[in-house]
């Protein structure tokens, strides 16, 4: 529930009793001093408590009491990032500022524990067969092997529950009893799940085609199911509705270190060489966000891969964007990838 913070802003010029009053009055606990649409200050009643100490006089405009240096955030930052500064600096409020420095908000530590329900669908791919994670995975789909001590779907579905997602369907066709036993219909993990079987592999693509017509029309988040990660959800599909997309793919930055000097030229002749260069690529991160359109749009049991549907929709006109995520992202698709992510997951937040 959003909080009418503009009850609690004062003029530096106000008396310490007038803003006494506002903070004894309103829930929040604190004035805001704000001066040309800019935060110039912060006021709670242990400040007046102080300043009455200090032998100031009610009177006193309340500049004189005030904390001159709040901690503020960017409006920018997630209400997990929001939480997290609020519990390192022990302050129960936080002013929102936006880029050009003006008072825009403020956010409570109460309201970044309650988590505002999201109505988009979450398609996750956990059917394949993980052949290079053999052993492992010869009697457990990959997704369910354990990271952590607990299966890697659950720490994803744990990490879209964090950020308000609730409505999840799951791609299953290698071992899918062993999924559907453990999570069941979701009610034990608070969510909804609807699983969609493929007889035979249909692509990441393809199986977008399976999704039953009841299917929420918000555009829908699609991943792998192998991918540990602490990317915020919510800001995807803000970027994705900001920017009208019909199709989002997540994208990391990838270096390649060529330890050589590289010569580049025509025929015989040399035009130029580099020495040791690092070339720098946006990679797949294996994170989409689908408007409904175009799911709607596909042929049902087609073999469809992720890249194939993503040309096509280009081709078509439609608008098709990347977004780059920086935060920890990582593929287990071998077994050293699956050793580092039991290092990793120690010191994850979700």
């Amino acid at each position: 529930m959003s909080i009418n913070w503009q009850k609690v802003v004062v003029s530096p010029s106000d008396s310490i009793n007038d803003v006494l009053k506002i903070i004894d009055k309103e829930a929040l606990r604190v004035a805001l001093v704000v001066e040309e649409n800019r935060l110039i200050g912060m006021v709670t009643d242990g400040d007046v408590r102080r300043g009455i100490l200090q032998g100031v006089e009610l009177a006193s405009p309340v500049s004189s009491i005030m904390n001159a240096n709040p901690v503020s955030a960017n409006k920018s930052l997630s209400s997990n990032e929001l939480k997290t500064l609020m519990q390192s600096k022990k302050i129960l409020s936080l002013p929102i500022i936006n880029d050009q420095g003006e008072l825009v908000g403020l956010k409570t530590i109460h309201e970044t524990l309650t988590v505002e329900k999201r109505e988009n669908p979450v398609f996750i791919m956990a059917g394949g067969f993980g052949t290079r994670l053999r052993p492992l995975t010869d009697n457990c789909p990959k997704p369910m092997l354990k990271v952590g001590g607990k299966p890697m779907l659950e720490t994803l579905i744990n990490s879209f529950k964090s950020h308000g997602f609730y409505r999840f369907y799951i791609s299953t066709h290698y071992l899918p009893e062993v999924i559907m036993d453990y999570f069941g219909d979701g009610g034990d993990f608070e969510i909804e799940i609807t699983y969609v079987h493929e007889d035979t592999p249909l692509g990441t693509g393809g199986a977008l085609s399976l999704l039953p017509e009841t299917l929420p029309k918000e555009p829908l988040i699609m991943i792998n199911g192998d991918i540990l990660t602490n990317v915020d959800f919510g800001k995807v599909i803000s970027f994705h509705e900001k920017h009208r997309s019909d199709a989002t793919m997540c994208v990391r930055d990838y270096e390649i270190k060529v330890p050589f000097g590289v010569i580049e030229g025509q025929s015989h002749e040399i035009t130029s060489i580099i020495e040791k260069p690092t070339y720098r690529f946006f990679v797949n991160a294996g994170i989409y966000i689908i408007s409904n359109a175009i799911i709607q749009s596909l042929v049902k049991n087609q073999y469809l891969d992720i890249p194939e549907l993503f040309d096509k929709q280009q081709r078509l006109g439609s608008k098709v964007l990347k977004f780059p995520i920086h935060e920890y992202w990582l593929d287990i698709g071998r077994h050293d990838d699956f050793e580092k992510a039991q290092i990793d997951i120690t010191s994850l937040t979700f």
